[in-house]
């Protein structure tokens, strides 16, 4: 048995790993909300589409029973490939039609999109869960004062520092960096500039879908059934880190994806797993009131 030390110790591992899964989604709603001003509720089910393109390639190519890291690049890619391709359709045909429409219309028309891949995705998969293949064997790596340290939970912790610090290199040592935080600053004046703004657009939404991607395959490593409305709640949670850490900041959704990851586990770990859904949307209520920009967000007064 476990000392409270050690229980403590396992619930950070846990938080942490389950943190940079929601980090990594809401990431997608922070670039895209950064650009747009806009709410992409669809990008939940882009994560959703991500773990069954994964399936479906493991399912393709026999691996379903070959773990390794050769697999877990393989499905990343495929999954990252699905995502950038769908994140790209949809930014296409539904929200650039309505680039200069109501606010309230490009809303509606992201839950719409959302909708319509979720009831898709059940035409065509099934509504029932599917088992994730096994990616990784997981194994006591080592141990961190006497609690196991398993292979899952730091496959999981490196895919994620690999992505994030490759998505900051991007955004601040890249040319196109400078041109996604020049049109997120003013898109007519980049414009102006020489920086064609549906370009970068399109690529923000490439890149976003492709976070969504990785987390849907560390999602299907660490609880593997994936089924079409599986980013219904931890879509909301990610969005809920979003806002957390401040939506439109890239430091910020990192900092709210490891907060929400840390509590839910905390509240698992000391009162009980009924709450964990219910915590996403105490976070949200409460950030609202208190602080409706966010931990690491500025405020902003709106010209009327």
């Amino acid at each position: 048995m476990n000392s409270p030390g050690q229980d403590f110790i396992q619930h950070l591992i846990n938080g942490i790993s389950l943190g940079s899964i929601y980090a990594l989604i809401a990431l997608g709603y922070t670039m895209v909300y950064g650009i747009l001003q806009l709410i992409n509720f669809a990008h939940s089910d882009v994560y959703m589409v991500g773990a069954f393109a994964a399936y479906f390639a493991a399912k393709l190519l026999g691996l379903n029973n070959s773990p390794g890291i050769a697999t877990l690049a393989i499905l990343l890619i495929a999954s990252m490939v699905a995502c950038s391709v769908l994140g790209l359709a949809i930014e296409r045909f539904a929200y650039r039609p309505l680039r200069k429409a109501p606010k309230l219309n490009i809303l509606i028309t992201a839950i719409g999109v959302s909708l319509l891949l979720q009831f898709s995705c059940q035409i065509f998969f099934g509504a029932d869960p599917k088992v994730f293949p096994n990616v990784i064997e997981d194994g006591v790596l080592t141990e961190v004062f006497g609690v196991p340290l398993k292979m899952n939970d730091v496959s999981v912790l490196a895919v994620t520092l690999v992505a994030m610090l490759s998505l900051h290199f991007l955004i601040y040592h890249t040319k196109l960096g400078r041109a996604m935080r020049a049109v997120s600053q003013n898109r007519t004046v980049a414009s102006l500039m020489g920086v064609n703004p549906d370009r970068i657009i399109s690529f923000t939404f490439i890149v976003g879908s492709s976070l969504a991607g990785i987390g849907s395959v560390l999602v299907g490593m660490k609880y593997p059934k994936i089924d079409p409305l599986m980013g219904l709640m931890i879509g909301m949670k990610a969005f809920v880190a979003a806002v957390l850490g401040g939506i439109g900041n890239i430091m910020g959704a990192v900092l709210g994806g490891l907060l929400m990851g840390l509590s839910e586990q905390m509240v698992v770990g000391y009162l009980s797993s009924t709450y964990r859904d219910a915590l996403a949307f105490g976070i949200l209520i409460v950030i609202l009131i208190f602080k409706p920009s966010g931990l690491l967000g500025k405020g902003g007064v709106e010209k009327v």
